[in-house]
């Protein structure tokens, strides 16, 4: 028979050694390159998707139109219908993208063309993967596929990617922690909000860009992409995310959630104490705004791999930082934002010493989501998220947030209690 009084203290160990790993994470964007050279899995006819493990027949619309769109790009079907056809027959090999120290936003499809923006945690040594962010309208991500996402995708391959890659060598990578400090400050939670982020980027990128490009009209056609881009920093953020989150996985007997995720079918999390396994409830749909000519009956459930930044005290879990994103996203007041700040400080077990609000006498976002905090209270996460028209081809038709279901968390307590000899 397990003593629980005693098991206590060791949980509490484990998770403050959780805690000092994630506050302690250094993530540098060093630089982008093809996915087939970042990671060896990635063979023809292989897909990468958001969320946890799912397959095609339960696939939501914009994932199952994001898919026939690239693999048309990828050139392994000659239309639209045809890559459909396949992937109903099994001729694709689908993957979470977690599953490879990688992470994508909304579809979230990584194919091994793509190239991929690179973090590096230096304090703990590893790397995290994220495709370029593909600009605003209809995008592959949210499950567009007509010849425009096409091609732009390949611009992204053929000229963007190889050039950022290049830029970034030559300035010898971003430090991504300060540059987050200052976007906090100027309003962004890098979520729904990266306005600062990606103006902060833009600058610091800039002059090496300009060095690297050497035709005047390609710099300026790159330039004007990511200047136009609000969301642009928002797959830096998912990166940055995962390399921060990564290494506090496997500790054993500590409760703190290392990822958050969803498929437009599915949520999942992952808890350290138990490694890579996987713990899943029907995903909600999203409440928000939609743009004009849409409403929440054209709505499908939530999806990507963005919630990793709430995992890091980021998006809704930073909302107080950003006021703008508060009317954006239906959140309601100001007040209301604060709110939303101060319930994830209930569920979580500390502060980024450096990540701060100014509204908030400059506290450190909440961070480390605890289960059994989210148990206890009956709080759940509250995640910022962009809204995907049901049908495929379509692409995103609004803005909101949404709640992580509480079914993932008490499997996951479960399981870990079980794990751990308590009844």
């Amino acid at each position: 028979m397990v003593d629980t009084a005693a098991l206590a203290p060791a949980i509490r160990r484990a998770n403050s050694k959780a805690l000092e790993i994630l506050l302690q994470g250094d993530p540098v964007l060093i630089d982008v390159v093809p996915a087939k050279d970042l990671i060896p899995e990635l063979k023809e006819h292989t897909i990468l998707h958001a969320g946890p493990p799912i397959e095609w027949d339960r696939m939501c619309g914009p994932m199952r139109g994001a898919v026939a769109g690239v693999a048309v790009f990828e050139g392994w079907a000659r239309d639209l219908d045809e890559a459909g056809v396949q992937a109903s027959k099994g001729c694709f090999d689908f993957h979470p993208n977690h599953h490879f120290s990688a992470v994508g936003p909304m579809t979230g499809l990584t194919t091994c063309s793509q190239p991929l923006l690179v973090v590096e945690n230096r304090a703990a040594g590893n790397r995290a993967y994220c495709t370029v962010n593909e600009g605003l309208g209809k995008v592959m991500r949210f499950g567009g596929n007509d010849e425009s996402v096409r091609d732009r995708l390949a611009w992204i391959r053929d000229s963007l990617g190889p050039a950022l890659g290049s830029a970034l060598q030559c300035c010898g990578g971003i430090p991504l922690r300060p540059l987050v400090a200052r976007g906090l400050t100027m309003g962004d939670e890098m979520h729904q909000r990266n306005v600062a982020c990606s103006s902060l980027l833009l600058r610091e990128l800039a002059p090496a860009l300009a060095s690297a490009v050497a035709d005047h009209s390609d710099l300026s056609e790159m330039l004007a992409f990511m200047g136009s881009n609000d969301q642009f920093f928002l797959n830096i953020a998912m990166a940055m995310g995962k390399s921060i989150m990564d290494p506090v996985r496997n500790i054993e007997q500590s409760t703190v959630v290392t990822a958050m995720t969803r498929n437009g079918t599915d949520f999942g999390i992952r808890i350290s104490g138990l490694g890579d396994e996987w713990f899943t409830a029907p995903v909600e749909m999203p409440a928000g705004l939609y743009f004009p000519g849409f409403s929440a009956a054209d709505a499908n459930p939530d999806m990507g791999d963005s919630t990793i930044v709430e995992t890091i005290g980021l998006g809704g879990f930073a909302m107080a930082a950003a006021p703008a994103v508060a009317g954006f996203v239906g959140a309601g007041s100001v007040a209301e934002a604060a709110g939303i700040t101060a319930r994830m400080r209930e569920i979580t077990l500390g502060e980024h010493p450096e990540w701060t609000i100014v509204s908030e006498n400059y506290q450190g976002v909440p961070t480390g989501i605890d289960i059994r905090l989210v148990v206890e209270t009956g709080i759940v996460p509250t995640i910022n998220t962009g809204i995907a028209h049901r049908e495929p081809g379509i692409g995103q038709v609004g803005a909101g947030v949404v709640k992580a279901p509480m079914a993932c968390f008490e499997k996951a307590l479960r399981a870990l209690g079980e794990r751990l000899g308590i009844s």
